[in-house]
C-alpha cells in the first residue's frame, strides 16, 4: 500500500534530477501546495554538472527567490526557498564503467588468487563462438598484487599478516608523499598512476581483521580503498572480487563529480548567478536498489549507483501502480507491470509483480556486481540510436547512440561517421549527419517539428530526410522506406528485451500492463504491446521525466548482508540472534541520516538452497520460512524436495527510511469528448500508407476523454502514438490508458 510516514511535514522544495545520455530531467515538488513541475535540458557529456547547475539556476529564476510566487500545475509554490532537498541520479559511474574511463586501480589479495578476475567462472560469453573472448578485467595483471595471509572458512587465521610484507607490497604503489599527504602515483591524469586499491582477501567475510589492517594502511597513505568486507561480505570469491574492483574503479570518478557539484551548490548559495542567489541544498544520491543514500556514502560506494537513473524509473512505476491499486476505477489496478523506459540513448525494461524484483546477479559491462539492485535489463535502443549499414550491407540500429552531442540529424548538428563507436568503425570518414530513430519518427510525421520540448528546441525535417537518404541509398530505399525500416528494427530490439524479462522468466506478457515512459517511449509502446499481445498500455503525464519523479518517491534504503552457512533446522531464535548486528547497524545508520524512528522499517530475508545446490532463493524470514522456501522453489523450478536438507547461506537486512512522496491529485471524471484538446489533422506515414490523423494537445486532455486511433497526443516533453484499432482514455490521474486492439 502507499506509504504514509507519520513525521513532521516536509517544508523543503524537493527536486529530482536524472542525467540521461541525451537529456537531463528535472521534477520539482512543493510539499506545501502539492505543485509538481517538470522540464528537460540537453545533457552536457563533457561536464554533467553543467546541465544540473543550469537547471537549478532555471528553477531559481522560476521561483523568483525574492518571495514572488508563480502559479504552477495544481497549486502555488508556497514552500520556503531557504533550503532545497535534491535527489540526484546520474550516469557518471555507469559511463565510467562502460567506457572504461575509471580510476587506475590495483588489487591486493591472498597469495594464489590474484588472477581470479581473469579466470572468472570459465564460462564462454558466446557458447558456440570458439574465438569469443571474455571482457578484459578492470585491473591489469601487473597491478594485481598478493600478500601471504590465510583465513579459513570458519574465520580462523591460519597464516598471519606480516607488516614487513605489506611495506614491500605498498612500495609498488607509493611514491614520495606530497604536501596534501597524497602520493604522486595517485594523481589523476598520469597514465601510470594508481589512485584506487581494491582489497579482497580469501574468507574475509568470516574474519575481516587482515583486510581491515591493509585498508587502514592504504588510507593512511592517501589511496582510495574499497575493501570487500565493507562492500560485499559474502562468499563466492569471484563475484566479491569483481564487485569490489568495480567499486574501486568507479568511485573516484563519482567522488570527483559529486565533490565538484557540492562545491558549486555551496558557491551558488553564497554568490548570485544571473542575479539569482540559490538556496542551500541537501543532496542525496539515487542507488540501483531503488533507494537513496547520502553523498558521502555514494562517494565511497559508487558501485551501488551504477543503475541509479533506471532505478528511479522503476520506483516511479511502483508508485504509480500503488496509486492505481488504491483506485478501483482504474483498469490497471493489479500491480502487474512491464516497465518500458525508452530514452535518448538506451531502453531499460523491468517487471513488477506486486513489487519490483531485486537481484544480486547483475552484470554491467561484462562485470558481475553482486550487491542488491533492481532487476533491470538495458539495451542500446533509444531515440538517438544510430542507423547504419553493417559490413554485410544490412541495416542496423544501435547500440551506438548520437547522444546529446551531436545528437540526431534533425537537431541540426554534424557528427563524424568515421569515428569508432563501441568497437564498430562506421563507414564514411567524412563528417555527416547521423540518422537515428528520432529522425525516422520525425520524417514519418509522428513528431511535430515545431513542438519539440514545447517549441523550445526546433527540429529540422529536411536534415532528417538527408541523413536517412544517405543510409537508404546504399540499400536502394527511399528515405521514407528507410525510416519505416529503422522503426521496425528498433521495435524488434525492444520487443526482444521485453521478452527477456517476461517470457524467459516464466511470465506471460498478456497478464501485464505495459507502463511506458521516457521521452521516446510513447511513440513505440502501442506497437510493442501489439507484438506481445499486451492488452493495456499506461502512460503517465510525467512519463518523460518519470525517472526523476521516482527519485522523489524513493525512500532512503540501505542493504546489509552476511554469509553464515547455517543448517535449515536452526531455530528462529538462533537466526534472530545472527540478524541482531545487521539490524542494529541498519537502525543506527538511518538515525544518522535524520530518519525518525517511526519511519524506519527493517526487513529480514534469508538466502536459502537445498544442500548441494550452487545458487540460492531469497526468502522472507518468519516462523514458516522453511515452508516458504519449498513453495518458492516449486514455483521457480517446478519441483521441491520436501524433507530435503536445507542450507541458509546469507542473512540479508534491508533498512528503509520512509520519506514523504509527491502526491498526485485524483480528479473527477468528465465526458468522453476530447475535441477541446484537438490541434489539427496532419499526415502520418504508416506501413500501409499515409493517413491524415488528428493530433491532440496532451496538457488539455481531461479525465474521461476518449480518443480512437489512429491519433497522436503531443505533450511538451513527449509524443504518444495511438495506432489503428487502438483506443485511448484518460483516467482520474490524467494517465493515458491505451486499449490495444487485437
Amino acid at each position: 500500500m502507499l506509504k504514509n510516514p507519520q513525521s513532521t511535514p516536509d517544508t523543503q522544495l524537493r527536486i529530482g534530477i536524472d542525467i540521461g545520455g541525451t537529456f537531463t530531467d528535472f521534477v520539482i515538488f512543493d510539499p506545501s501546495s502539492g505543485g509538481i513541475e517538470t522540464f528537460k535540458l540537453p545533457s552536457t557529456p563533457h561536464d554533467p554538472a553543467e546541465a544540473v547547475l543550469s537547471g537549478l539556476e532555471r528553477i531559481g529564476e522560476r521561483l523568483s527567490i525574492d518571495s514572488r510566487q508563480s502559479s504552477v500545475d495544481s497549486g502555488q509554490w508556497t514552500v520556503s526557498s531557504e533550503r532545497w532537498h535534491i535527489i540526484h541520479g546520474s550516469t557518471v559511474a555507469t559511463n565510467a564503467l562502460l567506457e572504461r574511463k575509471g580510476a587506475r586501480t590495483a588489487l591486493i589479495t591472498t597469495r594464489g588468487f590474484k588472477d581470479v578476475l581473469q579466470i572468472r567462472r570459465q564460462n564462454r560469453p558466446a557458447l558456440y563462438d570458439f574465438a569469443a573472448s571474455p571482457t578484459p578485467p578492470l585491473i591489469p595483471a601487473d597491478l594485481r598484487l598478493e600478500v601471504d595471509e590465510r583465513v579459513d572458512y570458519r574465520g580462523e587465521a591460519l597464516i598471519p599478516l606480516r607488516e614487513e610484507q605489506l611495506d614491500q607490497v605498498f612500495a609498488q604503489l607509493e611514491g614520495p608523499q606530497t604536501a596534501d599527504n597524497r602520493p604522486p602515483s595517485a594523481v589523476r591524469g598520469q597514465p601510470s598512476a594508481v589512485e584506487s586499491v581494491a582489497v579482497c582477501l580469501l574468507f574475509s567475510f568470516a574474519n575481516s581483521a587482515h583486510e581491515q589492517r591493509i585498508a587502514e594502511k592504504l588510507r593512511a597513505a592517501g589511496f582510495f580503498v574499497s575493501a570487500s568486507h565493507e562492500i560485499l561480505p559474502e562468499y563466492r570469491e569471484y563475484e566479491r572480487a569483481s564487485t569490489t574492483a568495480v567499486n574501486a574503479y568507479v568511485s573516484p570518478v563519482l567522488e570527483s563529480y559529486l565533490t565538484k557539484l557540492e562545491k558549486s551548490l555551496t558557491a551558488y548559495s553564497q554568490y548570485p548567478i544571473s542575479n539569482i542567489k540559490l538556496p542551500t541544498s541537501k543532496l542525496q544520491i539515487m542507488q540501483s536498489n531503488g533507494g537513496s543514500i547520502s553523498v558521502g556514502e555514494a562517494k565511497n560506494s559508487a558501485a551501488r549507483c551504477i543503475l541509479s537513473g533506471p532505478a528511479g524509473g522503476v520506483v516511479g512505476c511502483q508508485y504509480l501502480g500503488e496509486l492505481l491499486e488504491s483506485n478501483l476505477q482504474s483498469p490497471t489496478s493489479n500491480l502487474q507491470f512491464l516497465t518500458f523506459d525508452m530514452g535518448g540513448t538506451s531502453t531499460d525494461v523491468s517487471l513488477i509483480a506486486g513489487e519490483p524484483r531485486i537481484t544480486t546477479e547483475a552484470e554491467v559491462g561484462g562485470h558481475p556486481i553482486a550487491i542488491p539492485l533492481l532487476d533491470i535489463h538495458t539495451i542500446g535502443a533509444g531515440g538517438g540510436s544510430i542507423a547504419y549499414l553493417d559490413a554485410g550491407g544490412a541495416l542496423r540500429v544501435g547500440p551506438q547512440s548520437a547522444g546529446a552531442e551531436p545528437g540526431p540529424a534533425c537537431y541540426g548538428k554534424t557528427g563524424d561517421r568515421g569515428r569508432e563507436m563501441g568497437g564498430l568503425v562506421l563507414l564514411s570518414s567524412a563528417p555527416r549527419l547521423l540518422a537515428t530513430v528520432t529522425d525516422a519518427n520525425l520524417l514519418l510525421g509522428r513528431i511535430p517539428p515545431d513542438d519539440f520540448l514545447g517549441g523550445a528546441m526546433p527540429l529540422y525535417p529536411e536534415l532528417a530526410e538527408e541523413a536517412l537518404r544517405c543510409v537508404g541509398e546504399e540499400l536502394g530505399l527511399s528515405p521514407i522506406e528507410t525510416a519505416l525500416g529503422v522503426i521496425e528494427i528498433a521495435n524488434a530490439h525492444m520487443e526482444r528485451a521485453l521478452r527477456v524479462i517476461s517470457v524467459e522468466r516464466g511470465h506471460d506478457p498478456r497478464d501485464f500492463t505495459l507502463l511506458s515512459f521516457g521521452g521516446a517511449g510513447g511513440l513505440h509502446a502501442a506497437d510493442l504491446a501489439q507484438r506481445l499481445h499486451i492488452p493495456t498500455v499506461l502512460i503517465s503525464p510525467y512519463a518523460a521525466t518519470l525517472s526523476a519523479f521516482g527519485m522523489l518517491a524513493a525512500d532512503v534504503v540501505k542493504d546489509y548482508t552476511q554469509t553464515v552457512m547455517l543448517p535449515g533446522h536452526c531455530s528462529t531464535e538462533e537466526i534472530s540472534n545472527r540478524f541482531a548486528p545487521l539490524l542494529q547497524k541498519g537502525w543506527g545508520n538511518l538515525l544518522e541520516e535524520g530518519i525518525g524512528e517511526e519511519n524506519i522499517v527493517l526487513q529480514r530475508t534469508l538466502d536459502m538452497r537445498y544442500r548441494g545446490q550452487s545458487y540460492e532463493l531469497n526468502i522472507p524470514f518468519g516462523e514458516d520460512f522453511i515452508a516458504a522456501f519449498h513453495r518458492t522453489h516449486r514455483q521457480t523450478y517446478g519441483y521441491d524436495r520436501a524433507g530435503g536438507e536445507i542450507e541458509i547461506v546469507n542473512l540479508r537486512v534491508r533498512a528503509i527510511g520512509q520519506v514523504p512522496s509527491p502526491k498526485i491529485a485524483q480528479r473527477t471524471m468528465g465526458s468522453a469528448d476530447a475535441s477541446g484538446a484537438l490541434i489539427a489533422c496532419r499526415p502520418v506515414t504508416f506501413t500501409d500508407g499515409v493517413h491524415d490523423i488528428p493530433f491532440y494537445r496532451g496538457e488539455l486532455l481531461q479525465p474521461g476523454d476518449q480518443i480512437p486511433g489512429p491519433a497522436i497526443v503531443v505533450r511538451d516533453d513527449t509524443t504518444i502514438l495511438i495506432n489503428v484499432g487502438d483506443a485511448a482514455s484518460v483516467d482520474p490521474y490524467l494517465n493515458l490508458v491505451l486499449d490495444i486492439g487485437s
